[in-house]
């Protein structure tokens, strides 16, 4: 029969091996930044993108995707790509066109939107009485939107158009 002490864990070996460790995080951490260095361009690029990220927002979730979730129809092609976003009691539908985008948001409400797609947020968008807005340039490459209302901020998923 095995002594009980067996199965317990050694304690008193833990802090050599966490020192250890944290030694060798290190090094390599040092060898990294020598022989693989992040390149400011990208380092640039990271610190922008967390600017854009707002700590107290919403996610609104990807509920619907005509490209995943729709019947495919024979013989259409160009047809719009139509996107439905849900955070609790607000829902953003998008639909996507060569010439651009076009939204609304349910219920109709006061709101600042944004198109973010790159490390640059941008210009608001205009929103009428019904929640509509449009956005003249199509996205090109990851996508998101930012809506501000009175009740928070409100971000969609990314997307890759």
């Amino acid at each position: 029969m095995s002594d009980m002490n067996d199965d317990v864990f050694d304690e008193e070996a833990l802090p050599d091996e966490e020192f250890a460790l944290e030694l060798l995080e290190e090094e390599l951490r040092r060898a990294t930044a020598i022989l693989d260095p992040v390149p400011p361009a990208l380092r640039q690029i990271a610190v922008e993108a967390f600017a854009l990220h707002d700590l107290d927002s919403r996610i609104a979730e990807l509920t619907f995707d005509s490209v995943v979730d729709a019947l495919p129809v024979r013989g259409a092609t160009g047809a719009p790509r139509m996107l439905t976003f849900h955070a609790g009691e607000v829902t953003v539908d998008v639909e996507l066109t060569p010439q651009g985008l076009m939204g609304q948001v349910l219920p109709p409400q006061s709101a600042r939107v944004e198109v973010l797609s790159g490390p640059q947020a941008g210009s608001p968008l205009t929103i009428d009485d019904m929640g509509r807005f449009t956005y003249e340039t199509s996205p090109s490459g990851p996508f998101a939107l930012r809506l501000r209302t009175g009740e928070g901020v409100v971000v969609t998923d990314w997307l890759t158009v």
